[in-house]
């Protein structure tokens, strides 16, 4: 029994994390590489308890491992078939183990949701995070909280759902659990920022929630809570903790930060530092891809690009910490109307 109970342990703990709507794809790697993992740990174990004679439940722990090492290694191939952009394969197979198998129906609503291997349905992905949300079943509980948090994100766009900034707010409160380590992190940072927005404006459950995530391993909300403090909101202004969370975010890759930091720099009239940290961050302007691989939301990867491109467009016209270059400062300026 207590075999049992630690392999169950390990799987909640190697599976809790979920993957949410907007960036599945990012996440077909972690499944693979644990379902692999647990594959080859389940035949280990089949093999030690199949030669052991102390095992008292040797038949069904048998059964238990036998079943296991074929469903995870039929969930290794379906996300092959995801990393290979066979979306229609895939769908087929979770479709066949929707009912017997949470993961299976998440992914079908992830699918459904974003119109991979079929047609848009919102609806539909809808449908199947509520029945993971409101299931009482053990297997569902390690994708609750994603699931609570992408029907937050679908009725605050009213996308699949009627509009509703209260309760996607009721969801994401579900999906944060009081800053829970193993519940999610993306909500914990979401309501930081919506309780930033006019509608649901209080700054001081923003920083909360920003330093819960924050805590939690968040980028995006450690740049935030660097802004928060150097601006003195919802939190007494505090330039040296300011300065350690942008750095920690920047170093990090968070443009935002980086582009604050850039700022925070030039108005100390750190000119050489500035210049040399705006040129590093305008470097790369693909915002799609920088938002996607730092998990930050593009608006504010655009803000950042912008700040740095206006600093170092400034730097250059001035000859501030940088030779003047007046051509190479148009083209910088150019940048800050596109990213603004």
């Amino acid at each position: 029994m207590r075999c049992l109970i630690v392999l169950q342990l390990l799987t909640s703990k190697l599976w809790q994390s979920g993957v949410v709507l907007p960036n599945h794809t990012r996440n077909t790697w972690f499944y693979l590489f644990v379902s692999s993992y647990i594959a080859v740990f389940y035949c280990v174990l089949l093999n030690t308890f199949s030669s052991s004679t102390h095992c008292r439940n040797k038949c069904s722990l048998r059964f238990f491992l036998t079943s296991e090492i074929h469903w995870r290694g039929k969930l290794y191939c379906i996300f092959i078939l995801l990393s290979q952009g066979r979306y229609e394969e895939a769908l087929v197979q979770f479709e066949k183990n929707k009912d017997t198998d949470f993961q299976a129906m998440y992914q079908l609503g992830v699918m459904h949701y974003d119109g991979l291997g079929t047609n848009k349905d919102p609806e539909k992905g809808v449908e199947y995070m509520k029945k993971i949300l409101n299931s009482d079943s053990p297997e569902a509980r390690h994708l609750r909280f994603a699931a609570a948090y992408n029907l937050g994100r679908a009725h605050y766009e009213g996308y699949g759902v009627k509009h509703s900034t209260e309760e996607a707010e009721r969801l994401w409160l579900i999906a944060a659990d009081h800053g829970n380590p193993k519940a999610s992190i993306k909500a914990q940072s979401t309501l930081g920022m919506l309780y930033s927005m006019p509608d649901l404006k209080d700054l001081r459950k923003a920083f909360f929630w920003h330093s819960e995530a924050c805590g939690n391993g968040s980028l995006e909300s450690q740049g935030a809570l660097g802004i928060m403090y150097l601006y003195g909101q919802g939190v007494r202004r505090n330039s040296k903790a300011a300065l350690k969370c942008l750095k920690a975010a920047a170093e990090r890759g968070n443009i935002y930060a980086q582009g604050h930091l850039v700022e925070y720099y030039y108005s100390r009239r750190f000119f050489s530092t500035a210049a040399a940290r705006a040129k590093r961050t305008t470097e790369n302007d693909n915002i799609e891809m920088l938002a996607t691989v730092t998990d930050c939301l593009p608006a504010y990867v655009a803000k950042g690009v912008a700040i740095a491109a206006f600093y170092l467009a400034r730097c250059l016209h001035l000859g501030r910490g940088i030779e003047k270059d007046e051509a190479a400062a148009k083209k910088y300026y150019s940048k800050v109307r596109c990213n603004a």
